[in-house]
């Protein structure tokens, strides 16, 4: 089983500034009860402890006292993006959310990892996509005004050799039980010609990685338990482990490729130095940006008003 993490690279901590707000934006502003209260005219309960409720407006007022300032910042910042986009005639299709999202997958270990994070966060692929238009239409409206040397990308190379080494290693799935029995149960199946895949979709108890055959994909020592580390690396292209224990229960794994440790040359690695850099520039720069047409625009905002005003 992997470990409980997340990866935390440039790309997805300005990510994650806009994506969480905007998913807590929705919640706050149009809760779904808010929306039955007000048809009928009376508030609905969402809840009851030992049986005293607490009301839908209970609710919708708590989660503006405490964050709904923040949440409305955010979306004003959203509707001014959307805003200078239109202005600009920029879309964002369906293919630039693929690249905006493969990016955010590709700052994790694995597909595993990636998809712990999102069970993490309470999200499913669908939202993290739906959560991505302000972003990558900022992306587009602010990108063209930078500009990377090749002094700069040098710069990077040399100042991050060893991050971008590659590491070595091995493609894995795994089956995750909670005994012994069953692990020893399974390892016997797999022997008689039992598929792998199969038995993971069935029995497997990770959830992030059941449904596509217990794959996780390509995984670096030091990414997973120590235990599952040790066996993973040990076993050969093709071959399956025996129940090996691990800090959650007992996993079976199976190796189906093997890729040695290199070190990338600056050219190999340019165009990756380059989004990195943009990456870098795009946090300073749309920070600046935003301040600007907020200073720029009229901007109404009633909930920082006192009351009576």
């Amino acid at each position: 089983m992997t470990k409980t993490q997340i990866r935390s690279n440039r790309t997805w901590k300005w990510v994650s500034a806009v994506l969480l707000v905007c998913l807590i934006a929705y919640i706050a502003f149009y809760p779904p009860t808010k929306h039955a209260a007000g048809s009928a005219g009376t508030v609905q309960p969402v809840a009851k402890v030992n049986g005293v409720s607490i009301n839908s407006e209970q609710l919708y007022q708590a989660m503006l006292a405490s964050g709904g300032q923040q949440t409305l910042d955010s979306m004003i910042s959203e509707e001014l993006i959307n805003q200078e986009g239109q202005k600009a005639g920029i879309t964002v299709t369906d293919e630039d959310i693929d690249k905006e999202v493969a990016n955010v997958k590709g700052s994790y270990g694995s597909d595993a990892e990636f998809q712990q994070a999102l069970t993490s966060y309470g999200m499913t692929i669908d939202d993290l996509r739906k959560s991505m238009k302000s972003q990558v239409l900022l992306k587009k409206i602010l990108t063209p005004q930078i500009t990377i040397t090749d002094d700069e990308i040098k710069k990077y190379y040399d100042e991050n050799l060893e991050t971008l080494k590659v590491p070595e290693q091995v493609q894995a799935s795994h089956i995750s039980v909670a005994t012994k029995e069953e692990a020893d149960a399974i390892v016997a199946d797999l022997k008689n010609g039992a598929d792998f895949a199969t038995v993971a979709k069935s029995k497997s108890l990770d959830t992030a990685t059941k449904d596509n055959g217990g794959s996780l994909g390509y995984i670096s020592s030091g990414n997973m338990d120590e235990a599952f580390d040790t066996a993973a690396f040990a076993l050969k292209v093709g071959e399956t482990s025996g129940a090996v224990k691990t800090s959650t229960g007992y996993d079976i794994i199976k190796v189906t490729d093997h890729k040695a440790a290199s070190t990338p040359t600056m050219e190999e690695k340019k165009e990756d130095i380059k989004s990195a850099i943009t990456t870098q520039k795009l946090a300073s720069l749309s920070t600046t940006w935003l301040q600007d047409k907020k200073s720029q625009s009229t901007v109404e905002n009633y909930l920082s008003k006192p009351e009576g005003a």
